[in-house]
């Protein structure tokens, strides 16, 4: 009984260090960056498809044929440009909502995939929990996603935030303060917790069998 609450508990640290691990090494990521994950084409089909919707919207409304007579919204039938513009801006606010939502769809398909993850799982896991619960598939993803692979700052390949060492040059990948043995960066010059100079050498170790001197004759 006792060894599900540890599981429970080492499994919330090592979330919280990976979370803390993702902001540290994603911090130069841009919203425009990120937002050219999603697919070019569906970004074109999008845009298209509300062109389409504003002047489909903007001809029924203001063709006597389809409205009857009765421009959307009542207030501004007798002023047709008013009509018409404030019908567009119902319209690019739906437009943008529904547009959105597919983007975000999209955004974590491809970004589960980069990260190394179930891209199809996480993109079924979304969609079935947005029309009851809305964003909280989203927010799920976010809080669980996994940090970005990165170089290797010893040879350059390509290594995950799960590994302890490079498994092409065994470097330590999360470096240790010889003080208060908490973790530090690699380009880190003093620890942030104790303060300790990173840039001392340490100590050479002796041998465990030093040889013996020679015995003077």
């Amino acid at each position: 009984m006792t060894e599900y609450p540890q599981k429970v508990s080492e499994s919330w640290s090592e979330r919280m260090r990976l979370i803390r691990f993702r902001r540290k090494r994603e911090k130069g990521l841009r919203f425009w960056q990120e937002f050219r994950l999603v697919p070019a084409w569906l970004r074109w089909t999008v845009a298209t498809l509300y062109v389409l919707a504003l002047v489909i919207a903007i001809v029924v409304n203001l063709s006597p044929t389809f409205s009857q007579g009765h421009a959307f919204p009542p207030g501004l039938q007798d002023n047709p440009a008013l009509a018409s513009l404030a019908l567009a801006g119902i319209v690019t606010c739906v437009s943008v909502f529904l547009a959105s939502y597919i983007f975000m769809i999209a955004y974590v398909n491809r970004d589960a995939k980069r990260r190394g993850m179930s891209s199809g799982l996480w993109t079924f896991l979304v969609i079935v929990l947005s029309p009851a619960y809305f964003a909280i598939g989203f927010i799920l993803y976010f809080l669980m996603r996994q940090p970005l692979p990165y170089a290797c700052p010893q040879c350059g390949k390509m290594v995950g935030a799960r590994f302890n060492y490079c498994p092409n040059c065994k470097c330590n990948l999360h470096p240790s303060c010889p003080q208060c043995k908490q973790e530090v960066a690699e380009d880190d010059k003093y620890c942030p917790n104790c303060a300790c100079d990173l840039r001392v050498a340490a100590p050479p170790v002796e041998p465990a069998n030093p040889a013996l001197p020679a015995i003077e004759s």
